[in-house]
């Protein structure tokens, strides 16, 4: 089974960093998601997507070093579902994603706003530093099957 959310998007605004009372990090934002297309009447149409975006730890503390609102952002993770209650005592329920990768897309000393200078190349990067925000807290590992065999990955998946 496969949970995976990818998104490229602009920040709706800073990320809202909170410390836990275990001492953890959490930081949410939104990220507006835009698809165009065309009406019945042949009017170009815009649809914007808002997301909500979680992150914890050391993620949360690089996000909210590295993204501003309005920056241009990619954001890979899994689709959560919870509810809670709010301050009325009322049932809500949420669904946002848990991201474990960031990229800012855009460079920090700003740019002409077009897709050609928004996406870096490797070699924009300072020595010794990336652009990719990933979290690397989790202990997750390659799982077990049949004679402790790893399954294999295929790389050329249709989606």
């Amino acid at each position: 089974m496969v949970n995976k959310v990818t998104l490229i998007g602009n920040l709706g605004r800073d990320p809202k960093i909170r410390h836990l009372e275990n001492g953890s990090m959490v930081g949410k934002f939104p990220v507006a998601t835009n698809e165009s297309y065309r009406d019945k009447n042949g009017e170009w149409q815009t649809l914007t997507e808002w997301h909500d975006v979680v992150v914890w730890r050391s993620l949360a503390e690089r996000a909210e070093k590295a993204l501003k609102k309005g920056s241009l952002v990619y954001v890979e993770g899994k689709l959560t579902h919870r509810k809670y209650q709010d301050k009325d005592g009322n049932e809500r329920y949420i669904t946002e994603v848990v991201a474990n990768t960031i990229k800012p897309l855009e460079r920090r000393e700003g740019g002409s706003g077009s897709y050609s200078s928004s996406f870096p190349a490797a070699s924009d990067a300072p020595q010794g530093s990336s652009y990719e925000l990933k979290d690397n807290s989790s202990s997750a590992t390659p799982q077990q099957v049949g004679g402790g065999q790893e399954d294999e990955v295929d790389d050329d998946l249709p989606f």
